[in-house]
């Protein structure tokens, strides 16, 4: 049953058949707003989830605990997120395992730590850099409400793993000296300005994922590393597009149908798969 301390989500039928979803932390004096009212938090601890509850304007609210996708979409962000659809492409290019130390530059508001967070699992490490402080607090704070709220609902813990950082990486070359990385995922404004200090702690054939906004991005980068001969060599790069489908209930015999949704994603990005290899003697 839900316990005060976790998060629960609650889903809202709509017009067009589209859902609201409403993320809250429950707590026994809390009360849930919706747009058919509210639903006391009290009426919601105790449940199991899959409780289809009334709110007090009468409408009905399906509650549920939220998965990772979810949170990172409906959780406090500062600067824009890496979504679940490009992130899940991020970490197959990586090919992350249990136990490995993955480099994040730009924590951002947290979203991509706690996809690596699971990734490494507890045995794993994660060392996320930021060089702006608001950033940085927002990130740490989204990532120990998912864990706190994790503990409570869930057998297992979910692991103390991310080491967030305040700190520019282009100045972190020290750091980096003590450090040997599986895998590192870039999702910064200039992205090949970390690629000189980071390159020497990636293993030999290890994978530098590289979020960017846009082509022009990609092409700077690519630029910069054949300028400077740095020893990368640009595997792919792929633009992960997202095409969401309505479940429209139609008649008795036929209750549900796959249809194109009216509201589509537009949100895109380039995600660039660099390897590292040793350079000819030559």
């Amino acid at each position: 049953p839900f316990r005060a301390g976790e998060l629960a989500l609650a889903e809202v039928r709509r017009k067009r058949n589209t859902t609201l979803k409403l993320l809250c932390r429950l707590a026994a004096e809390a009360v849930l707003s919706s747009p058919g009212g509210v639903l006391p938090h009290r009426d919601i601890i105790g449940q199991l989830p899959g409780q289809v509850l009334r709110a007090s304007g009468g409408t009905r609210l399906l509650l549920r605990r939220p998965s990772l996708d979810e949170y990172v979409l409906l959780m406090p962000r500062g600067a824009t997120i890496a979504y679940p659809k490009d992130i899940s492409a991020l970490l197959m290019m990586m090919d992350i395992h249990p136990g490995d130390t993955v480099l994040e530059t730009g924590s951002g508001s947290g979203a991509m730590s706690l996809f690596l967070s699971r990734a490494v699992g507890p045995k794993g490490r994660v060392l996320s850099y930021e060089i702006r402080d608001d950033h940085h607090a927002l990130a740490k704070k989204n990532y120990r409400r998912w864990r706190s709220a994790w503990e409570i609902g869930h057998m297992d813990k979910w692991p103390d793993n991310v080491e967030f950082i305040l700190k520019d990486i282009s100045t972190a070359a020290a750091d980096m000296k003590s450090v040997t990385l599986d895998a590192v995922v870039l999702d910064m404004l200039n992205p090949q300005c970390a690629l000189p200090v980071v390159h020497p702690s990636l293993k030999q054939g290890g994978v530098c994922a590289v979020y960017l906004a846009n082509i022009t991005q990609v092409i700077d980068l690519l630029d910069t590393i054949r300028s400077c001969k740095l020893p990368f060599l640009c595997e792919r790069i792929i633009e992960v597009t997202h095409r969401s489908c309505d479940a429209a209930e139609t008649t008795r015999s036929v209750p549900y149908i796959a249809r194109p949704s009216h509201l589509q994603e537009v949100h895109s990005a380039f995600l660039t798969k660099l390897r590292k290899f040793r350079p000819p003697l030559s």
